[in-house]
């Protein structure tokens, strides 16, 4: 099973590797990833700790932030109705 999922693992990566440079990325993805990560942890972090939802503290990890890089600012409000509803 291990060598399976390295083999899945090294076959993407190879497949990630290939688009990059058949499309000619560059090297600027690298800067609009790294913005969108910042700017989602400073939206968490910003959440966490204004007391915007005293009830609710979302906790900054992997998933969390992937969430609010892929959706935006109401990625940080779905992950608040989330963590209201199910745990409140």
């Amino acid at each position: 099973m291990k060598l399976m999922m390295l083999g899945v693992l090294c076959v993407s990566l190879l497949l990630l590797i290939y688009i990059i440079f058949k499309k000619r990325l560059g090297m600027g993805w690298v800067t609009v990833f790294g913005a969108h990560l910042a700017l989602a942890a400073v939206g968490l972090y910003v959440v966490n700790f204004t007391g915007l939802a005293a009830e609710a503290y979302i906790p900054l990890n992997p998933m969390t932030i992937g969430t609010v890089m892929v959706l935006g600012l109401p990625g940080v409000a779905l992950l608040l109705g989330l963590k209201i509803t199910l745990l409140g």
